[in-house]
């Protein structure tokens, strides 16, 4: 008995396709580096604000300062830093790098699973699993998810941008070599053991 399989894709589905995982997989890997900006700004915020605590508390400044100035300056030097911690302090209140860091990661976490669903859809197409009709239909349940995370998807930076576009295009962190699949698949599962 032969089993008939579904007609080749469309070339111009197929494409469009692509296209459309490709922009998922630049605003994922995008929402990933923003995160990474994010968390790295509420590090250097927390690490300021704990250095400058410590060095106003009045006993420890007045003991490293005063032997080289006179108490006035020792006065300024503690009131200086005691603004700097109001400040710093108030700055992390209104700057809330580690809240939009979070939603950086759930948002890249969202976009994730419609990118594997776009390499799942292309998957099918190539290996004409799936018929035209078939994928329209799955191309835009999957058009429709990706609006709904870019509708509440916080904004990024170019900066992100430019390290996302560094990631994919020179360190190919969304590609593995087979021989590294290899490497992280148990023996049964590699299909190039020899080279292992």
């Amino acid at each position: 008995m032969r089993i008939s399989r579904p007609p080749a894709a469309s070339h111009h589905l197929l494409a469009q396709v692509r296209e459309a995982f490709g922009r998922v997989a630049y605003s994922h890997k995008t929402q990933e580096k923003q995160a990474d900006i994010c968390f790295t700004k509420h590090r250097w915020q927390q690490g300021v604000l704990i250095a400058l605590t410590a060095v106003s508390s009045g006993t420890f400044l007045v003991a490293v300062v005063s032997p080289f100035a006179s108490t006035t300056v020792t006065s300024l030097a503690t009131s200086t830093i005691a603004v700097l911690v109001t400040w710093v302090s108030l700055g992390s209140k209104t700057f809330r790098f580690h809240e939009e860091a979070e939603a950086h990661r759930d948002t890249a976490s969202r976009l994730w699973d419609v990118r594997e669903s776009y390499v799942s859809l292309i998957a099918d197409l190539m290996s004409h699993e799936i018929t035209d009709p078939q994928a329209r239909v799955r191309r835009d349940e999957l058009q429709e998810a990706s609006r709904d995370v870019y509708s509440s998807a916080p904004r990024t930076t170019s900066k992100a941008y430019e390290r996302a576009q560094d990631g994919l295009k020179n360190n190919e962190e969304l590609t593995f070599s087979s021989r590294e699949l290899d490497l992280l698949l148990p023996e049964a599962l590699r299909l190039n053991e020899s080279q292992v």
